[in-house]
């Protein structure tokens, strides 16, 4: 029996950012083909695209309910479809394709509400179905290895956490904004397309899946500020985190912060050393055993072991990024569901992707964060 799958894409018409990411990261495993898609509302936009991607036509449709209908009803049919709309389309899609029985892989925020990220967690698991949410650093070579070394007591217990996404891309939206330099695009400042956050919800929720992801800590209550700087919507925020275990953790996302790029940055504190990460230099960590000189730690070196050495691409020194993260994420995505097809039963490793239930947590978060911010920063409850 053939391996290979094929998938469908929702959004990501061609000049898109993030729908072109996916597809690319995708295209690292040649174990999934691009067949269908709804790329765009836009019925020129959306031909132009299927036609670059030389899809049949008749598979390029006009609606994702459509979509979701017809592929579920062909013997050749997609076995998952990839969601790259905005926010405020994620919640029906995702549903449509499930309730059709297809598998999903769906950008972040999962959803606008907890009720309805809980409803989309209940339809994947009552159809057996694979259901990823593309917080993309879990798929990072050394964040895989981070999580093995922590999980391994190399830095003891937890005790600490501090994090922070700083970016500067917005910083032309405070104030009074020439419309010749303003870069906050409509839909990410209108709440009714992007939600009750713009910061937050865009890159506070990869801080706080990520430093779930390498400890398992589960955030018990948290306190919170934003900043709206006038605007509809937040671009700053800080946080302040008690986890289940006691530990306390510091969070700080931001798009208004100059000279930073795209700066993710966890640092995780134990009781017997402490371990660093920078999105801007991802293939590095820095490791500080107690009692010992900090060492650096490089991807695809000899030194490196476990299932997380799996996620090398490349030899050491040359430099994996951020089409690597999502490529590595899918390619675990892929590989469960062809086990899925076949009948084959999944162990624990095969579904080391963000989950729907690593969605549920992040609205969660970004709700009580929104919410404390809100209310004088008062501490709440992560329910």
């Amino acid at each position: 029996m053939t391996k290979n799958i094929s998938y469908g894409m929702v959004g990501g018409a061609l000049g898109a950012f993030i729908g072109d990411v996916h597809r690319k990261a995708i295209a690292f495993d040649p174990r999934a083909a691009l067949a269908a898609g709804c790329f765009s509302t836009d019925p020129q936009r959306n031909g132009a695209t299927g036609q670059a991607y030389a899809l049949d036509p008749a598979r390029v449709y006009a609606n994702y309910q459509e979509m979701a209908q017809k592929e579920s009803a062909r013997p050749d049919g997609i076995h998952f479809v990839s969601i790259t709309t905005q926010n405020n389309t994620h919640y029906q899609i995702a549903k449509c394709f499930l309730q059709h029985g297809i598998h999903v892989v769906c950008e972040k925020p999962l959803c606008f509400t907890v009720q309805e990220a809980q409803e989309l967690a209940a339809l994947a698991k009552q159809k057996a179905l694979l259901f990823a949410v593309m917080y993309s650093y879990s798929g990072y070579t050394m964040v895989k290895v981070m999580r093995e070394m922590i999980a391994a007591g190399k830095i003891g217990q937890v005790i600490a956490v501090n994090a922070e996404y700083a970016q500067e891309w917005l910083i032309d939206e405070l104030g009074e904004s020439d419309p010749g330099t303003a870069k906050l695009s409509g839909w990410r400042s209108d709440p009714k397309v992007a939600g009750i956050s713009n910061c937050v919800g865009d890159i506070g929720t990869h801080i706080e899946h990520t430093v779930h992801y390498l400890t398992g800590l589960r955030i018990k209550r948290l306190l919170a500020t934003a900043d709206t700087f006038g605007k509809a919507l937040d671009m700053n925020a800080n946080m302040i985190l008690e986890y289940e275990n006691g530990a306390k953790g510091a969070y700080w996302c931001s798009q208004v912060a100059f000279g930073n790029l795209n700066g993710l940055a966890v640092r995780i504190y134990g009781n017997q050393g402490s371990l660093e990460w920078q999105q801007h230099y991802p293939d590095y960590v820095r490791y500080t055993p107690k009692g010992r000189a900090p060492q650096v730690m490089s991807r695809g070196t000899g030194y490196i072991g476990g299932a997380a050495a799996g996620g090398n691409r490349l030899p050491s020194g040359h430099p994996e990024g951020l089409y690597v993260g999502f490529a590595n994420v899918y390619r675990n995505f892929i590989g469960a569901v062809i086990k899925k097809r076949d009948g084959t039963p999944l162990a624990a490793a095969d579904l080391d992707f963000p989950t729907v239930e690593d969605g549920v947590n992040g609205v969660r978060f970004l709700h009580a964060v929104m919410d404390s911010a809100a209310n004088d920063s008062a501490w709440r409850t992560m329910e």
